[in-house]
C-alpha cells in the first residue's frame, strides 16, 4: 500500500498549539532522507527521497482538503541513482527536480504534462553528494560533499548545467547547502562546526566566503546538520549535534565589499535544553514565526517567538509543542508546507513520509 491514512494522535499539547497526524505515506524500502513540497501549483505535490535509490512522487487530490487522507504515489523515480538519495530540492517555478546522491552525482528530472523525464546527469564531486538546492532565480544550483567541497553551476539552455565555482573553505564533510530566500547569498554547514557564508565577488563567477559563523563565540560547537531562512530572509536558524538551534540576524547584505564589523551576520538567540539527540533538521515556516524541528530522539518540536519582550540585540524563543514518537527512528527531515500555514511533512528512518496539520491558534508573520 503507498499511503494509508491514520488516525488522530493528541500527545500533550503546550501553548494551545498540537500536531493532528493526517496520513502516512508507505513505500520506500529504506530509511527516508528528505522530503520536498514542489512550490507551485497550490503545493499539491511532495517528492521524498530515500536509501533505497528512488524518489517518489506523491499527490493530493484535487478537490479535496490538503489536510485530508488523500495523498497517493504518483510516480516512482528509480532510473538516475544506484547508491542512497540524500536530498532533493525544486527549482523555483516547480518544472525541475534535483536529486543529491551517494553515488557522487546530481540528477535533473523535468516535470511538463504530469509527466516526470530524466534528463541529466552531472558529476564532479568525488563521492557522497550530500545536499543540492536551488537559488531563488533557478539560475544557480549548489551542491556540496563529503569532499568537503561546495559546488556553483550554472543553469544553461538545452538542460546543460556548467561548473561555475568549487568552494573548497570547508575541513570537513560539508552536510547542507541553502540560498537566502531572494539574494545570491549562499550558506552551508558542515561536520567541521561551522556554517559559511559565499558571495559572488563583482560581475564574474569568483566567489569567497564572506564570513564563517562557528566557534569561537556564540556558534555550534558540533557537527551543524542544517539550516533554513524565514519568509524574508533576514533571520536563519541553524541545528547541530551540540542539541542546540542558534537564530541568526541575517539581515546585513554580506554581498557588498564592507569589512565594518556591522555589516555582518550575528548570533540573537540559541535554543537548549530542549532535545535528547542529535537535531537533524530544521525548517522556518514562510508563511508564519513556528520553527519545526526533526531529531534522533524520534520527535518533532515547534518552537515560536517568545511574546514577553526581547532585550535590545536579543530574541527569545518558546517550545510550543513536542510531538513524541513522531517516528519510530529518526526524525531526518521536516518541511512547512509553503502555501499552507498548518501543513507540515517529515521523514524517518523508519522509511515512513508522514503529513501533519498543526490545530491551534497559529502566530502570524
Amino acid at each position: 500500500m503507498d499511503a494509508t491514512a491514520a488516525l488522530p494522535t493528541s500527545p500533550s499539547a503546550t501553548k494551545g498549539v498540537s500536531l493532528r497526524l493526517v496520513q502516512e505515506l508507505e513505500g520506500h524500502e529504506d530509511r527516508v532522507w528528505g522530503v520536498a513540497w514542489r512550490p507551485c501549483d497550490g503545493s499539491s505535490i511532495l517528492a521524498s527521497c530515500s536509501g533505497d535509490q528512488t524518489v517518489r512522487i506523491w499527490e493530493h487530490s484535487s478537490g479535496s482538503s490538503p489536510s485530508s487522507a488523500a495523498w497517493v504515489c504518483k510516480a516512482v523515480l528509480d532510473s538516475s541513482h544506484n547508491r542512497t538519495v540524500r536530498q532533493i530540492s525544486w527549482s523555483p517555478n516547480g518544472n525541475l527536480l534535483a536529486s543529491a546522491s551517494f553515488d557522487a552525482t546530481i540528477g535533473m528530472w523535468e516535470y511538463v504534462g504530469n509527466e516526470f523525464s530524466f534528463i541529466a546527469s552531472f558529476e564532479g564531486h568525488e563521492n557522497e553528494v550530500k545536499s543540492v538546492a536551488w537559488n531563488s532565480a533557478g539560475t544557480l544550483l549548489a551542491t556540496c560533499s563529503r569532499d568537503k567541497s561546495v559546488w556553483i553551476w550554472e543553469v544553461l539552455p538545452g538542460h546543460e548545467f556548467e561548473c561555475v565555482s568549487v568552494l573548497n573553505g570547508h575541513t570537513q564533510d560539508v552536510k547542507m547547502v541553502l540560498w537566502h530566500p531572494s539574494l545570491d547569498i549562499l550558506v552551508s554547514t558542515s561536520y567541521d562546526n561551522t556554517i559559511k557564508i559565499w558571495t559572488e565577488e563583482g560581475d564574474g563567477d569568483d566567489w569567497h566566503c564572506a564570513q564563517t559563523l562557528g566557534p569561537p563565540g556564540s556558534g555550534h560547537t558540533s557537527t551543524v546538520w542544517a539550516a533554513s531562512f524565514n519568509a524574508t530572509g533576514d533571520c536563519m536558524v541553524t541545528c547541530s549535534d551540540d542539541l542546540t538551534l542558534n537564530i541568526w540576524d541575517s539581515s546585513a547584505d554580506l554581498s557588498s565589499a564592507n569589512d565594518d564589523d556591522s555589516a555582518k551576520w550575528k548570533h540573537l538567540a540559541t535554543i537548549s535544553g530542549y532535545h535528547d539527540r542529535t537535531i537533524y533538521s530544521v525548517n522556518w515556516s514562510s508563511l508564519n514565526d513556528l520553527i519545526a524541528s526533526g531529531a534522533g530522539d524520534d520527535c518533532i518540536r515547534i518552537f515560536s517567538k517568545s511574546q514577553d519582550g526581547d532585550q535590545e540585540g536579543s530574541q527569545s524563543y518558546e517550545l510550543v509543542q513536542k510531538h513524541e514518537k513522531a517516528h519510530t527512528a529518526d526524525v531526518n527531515c521536516v518541511q512547512w508546507h509553503p502555501k499552507n500555514p498548518r501543513l507540515l511533512a517529515s521523514a524517518g528512518d523508519d522509511g515512513i513520509v508522514k503529513i501533519w496539520e498543526v490545530v491551534g491558534d497559529l502566530p502570524h508573520v
